[in-house]
């Protein structure tokens, strides 16, 4: 999937999505070292070289092959800084799926940026790189970002039952997904 002849910002009302940029480090930083985030992504999050080394693979990440991710830097046009990132993971280049992610920074939560900018990814998914299904998979007890998907009527497949375990605990995860017909008619119609 050819991400270099893409057009490039993506805006919404509020905010324009990316691609990452080396001066962007100091905003990654300052949500990407937060225990409070790394929460529900099932990781300690990265320090020191580590935050770098993490930070220089989103800079060159190809997005050609399963698994490969390309990730989004979320700007807020009020503040003018970076407030957070979308994720577009290529789940299945032969059964054209993708995977649907976001890590904010908490200090702009309950905004609603996480919604907009979900959502123009999800467009932008389904516009641009032709999938059939973006799906969404989150740990059931993170509330806002259930919050997210729903306010943007992904549905939810699946409960999976203590399927993840972080720290010694286990964790449920829900998937939600929408199919590329379902957002064209939902997109039309708002």
């Amino acid at each position: 999937m050819n991400i270099q002849s893409l057009q490039f910002p993506l805006a919404t009302g509020r905010l324009t999505l990316r691609p990452f940029v080396a001066e962007d480090f100091t905003a990654y930083a300052a949500y990407h070292t937060l225990p409070k985030v790394y929460r529900y992504l099932y990781a300690a999050p990265p320090a020191g070289v580590d935050l770098q080394k993490q930070f220089d693979e989103v800079l060159s990440a190809p997005f050609d092959t399963d698994g490969d991710a390309f990730r989004l830097a979320v700007v807020s046009t009020a503040e003018h800084a970076v407030i957070g990132e979308t994720i577009l993971k290529l789940a299945s280049k032969a059964a054209l799926q993708g995977e649907v992610g976001y890590i904010f920074n908490p200090a702009f939560a309950g905004k609603g940026y996480a919604t907009e900018a979900v959502a123009s990814t999800i467009d932008f998914g389904f516009f641009n790189f032709g999938f059939h299904r973006i799906f969404a998979r989150l740990d059931t007890a993170n509330r806002g970002s259930v919050g997210v998907v729903e306010r943007l009527g992904l549905r939810r497949e699946a409960h999976l039952v203590q399927n993840d375990r972080f720290n010694g605990e286990w964790g449920d995860e829900y998937i939600y997904a929408v199919l590329a017909s379902e957002w064209r008619q939902r997109r039309a119609i708002a």
